[in-house]
């Protein structure tokens, strides 16, 4: 796919296979928005903690079975399993890397913005999950991007299946974090 004039998020995902976006409004400043989106952990919502623990359920399983994972002793995946990789005034950059379509998402470690652009292992992709906010005159528009790159045609077979199943998962937890984030900063404009 290719990024729409001034794409914020072009920088550090110049190429990707895979998106979703979203956007909600918030009656708070940008400043106000993209705290109360760094401050956002999916994993407190109840809903959304319950839709992790399905989808990691047969690697604890295995786990709790004897059998090796990546996830024994690990707690379920959230949002701190992401990298800040870049900020601006109104953007917010977070990077993930892995084989997401295994049972333990085959995550890759990365430490900045620059380890994430220049990560390259076959079979393993990269995942860009943005958000920008945009003033209008009684609030903000918030928008969340999440894009992904597979580098080669094995990461390819793998991804696409997996996010076929997931997408439909995936675009209702981003509903309803922009409809959490939005109500954070609203709360927090008003106090």
């Amino acid at each position: 796919m290719s990024p729409a004039p001034n794409d914020p998020f072009v920088d550090w995902l110049p190429q990707w296979q895979f998106e979703e976006r979203h956007e909600r409004f918030a009656t708070a400043s940008p400043a106000a928005v993209l705290a109360a989106a760094a401050a956002y952990r999916p994993e407190h919502d109840r809903l959304v903690a319950g839709f992790i623990a399905m989808r990691e359920w047969p690697a604890r399983a295995a786990a709790g079975l004897g059998l090796q994972s990546a996830l024994s002793g690990r707690s379920s995946f959230g949002f701190d399993d992401f990298t800040l990789i870049g900020q601006t005034v109104d953007t917010l950059v977070y990077g993930l890397i892995g084989r997401f379509w295994e049972r333990d998402y085959g995550l890759r470690p990365i430490r900045d913005g620059e380890g994430f652009r220049q990560f390259a292992e076959p079979g393993t992709a990269r995942l860009l999950l943005g958000f920008h906010a945009a003033a209008e005159s009684d609030g903000t528009r918030l928008s969340t991007v999440t894009r992904i790159h597979c580098p080669d045609a094995q990461a390819m077979a793998r991804m696409r299946p997996y996010w076929l199943l997931i997408r439909p998962v995936s675009g209702w937890i981003r509903h309803r974090m922009l409809a959490r984030i939005a109500e954070a900063a609203s709360a927090a404009t008003a106090a």
